[in-house]
């Protein structure tokens, strides 16, 4: 290689480097410390007692968060750039749209175990923190694995493609019976569970013996439910997060782990208040699958498309196609009005 030409390409990788530098320790710590400090503000101080949360609050806690990722996403524009500040938005929608789906499955766990309204806060709270961890392990474990084996991207555009078309088909509505659960008679094999509610108590102790109460039967299934979901939406955080960004320069294993989990967590922890927010009239939301399962559609065949190195699809290419098909679903659930049954 020429001198020259040698020169001009460690000046472009250097310059690259300093456009997209690694992600630092206190990066990491400074997002944990301010969800655990929100978090304790809201368990600690605005739902330090038991009391069910109304319209106004958990729309007023759905700003919160919303403000708060809006925020985040204007940091990173400023300290990594706008590519990557748009990636982390993406990320943030789309995790935010397909939890709209887990909701429902939510609502019908509360029922089932007939859960109140005041103990209904405390079960999101600790299931979606747990949540927070599963998603951390998996994000980290997938991002390693699709580095480590290219062909998995394969597999996880395969399930993309197969969830979407599934989640357009229409399904048979049936009461679901959670007593046949696994995780419900894994549960009542491993340790007694009493027959009603113990106020806030997940445990309590019946003549000398620790016994689970149904608080913590929901906890678990909520917890079993979101395991289920992130086999869609760790994918698909994977699958819109490109290699490369728009200048050419690569985006690291590191990267992709801090966006990919932080738009998790942004969007997992809007969930809970989201839930109060539009618990009464989540059906109105009748073709946000429809928009969903098209996405996730897109998201597996360009993952396919990329890998198979047929052709790539643009970063802002991808973020237009996401938000015009999650508006286009909302606008005509909203707009187009229902046929009488």
């Amino acid at each position: 290689m020429p001198p020259l030409t040698l020169l001009a390409s460690l000046e472009n990788a250097a310059g690259t480097v300093a456009a997209h530098p690694a992600i630092p320790w206190w990066a990491w710590a400074a997002f944990l410390t301010g969800i655990g400090f929100f978090l304790a503000l809201d368990l600690g101080v605005f739902h330090k007692e038991e009391k069910s949360v109304s319209f106004r609050e958990a729309l007023a806690w759905c700003g919160v968060w919303g403000l708060l990722a809006a925020s985040f996403a204007a940091f990173l524009a400023w300290w990594r750039g706008p590519e990557e500040a748009g990636l982390f938005t993406a990320g943030y929608v789309m995790e935010l749209a397909l939890s709209v789906d887990n909701l429902f499955v939510i609502l019908v766990v509360f029922s089932y175990f007939h859960i109140p309204e005041s103990l209904r806060h405390r079960v999101l709270f600790w299931g979606i923190l747990g949540a927070a961890v599963m998603r951390a392990v998996f994000i980290v474990a997938g991002v390693a694995l699709v580095a480590k084996f290219s062909w998995l991207m394969y597999v996880f555009g395969g399930i993309l493609l197969f969830t979407g078309v599934k989640m357009a088909l229409p399904e048979e509505e049936s009461a679901r019976d959670l007593s046949k659960n696994h995780v419900v008679r894994l549960a009542k094999r491993l340790f007694p569970v009493s027959k009603e509610l113990h106020g806030k108590n997940f445990f309590i102790r019946e003549n000398g013996k620790w016994v689970a109460t149904p608080l913590f039967l929901t906890l678990l299934v909520v917890e079993a439910t979101d395991v289920i979901f992130a086999v869609d939406s760790i994918p698909a955080i994977i699958g819109l997060l490109p290699d490369k960004l728009s200048d050419g320069s690569p985006l690291s294993q590191e990267s992709k782990n801090f966006l990919a989990f932080t738009s998790n967590i942004f969007a997992i922890l809007g969930l809970r208040s989201m839930f109060f927010a539009i618990s009464g009239f989540m059906q109105y939301f009748r073709y946000l699958k429809v928009g969903l399962a098209a996405i996730l559609v897109f998201i597996g065949v360009k993952m396919i498309c990329a890998t198979a190195g047929w052709f790539h699809v643009p970063t802002r290419i991808s973020l237009a196609v996401l938000f015009a098909v999650l508006a286009c679903s909302v606008a005509a659930s909203l707009l187009v009005p229902e046929k009488r049954k």
